[in-house]
């Protein structure tokens, strides 16, 4: 079990750490936000799951796999908000538009 977890954990870290490399790429907001949802939806649980494996399943252990499931679910949801919000500045969308 210890094997898989730091396995776990290890893919996390790499999710994140090409994330964040690949981020000083590019220069454009959008670009950016593309780059930060596979931290959020894979990085952060892939790191939270292979804490809890470590762990032996206490309750600070649930707590960890809460707090990831949360980031993994609101995770695009506020990038696509965030997006929503940069393209309404720039103008390309109405502001009072539903789409």
């Amino acid at each position: 079990m210890h094997a898989l977890a730091v396995v776990l954990f290890a893919a996390g870290v790499a999710v994140v750490v090409v994330s964040a490399v690949a981020v000083l790429a590019f220069r454009e907001a959008l670009d950016r936000l593309h780059l930060l949802t596979p931290t959020t939806t894979l990085g952060a649980p892939l790191v939270g799951l292979g804490l809890a494996l470590d762990g032996g399943w206490t309750l600070p252990d649930a707590a960890i796999l809460f707090s990831c499931l949360v980031l993994a679910l609101t995770g695009p949801v506020i990038a696509a908000a965030t997006t929503r919000t940069i393209v309404q500045r720039r103008g390309s969308v109405q502001p009072e538009s539903p789409q």
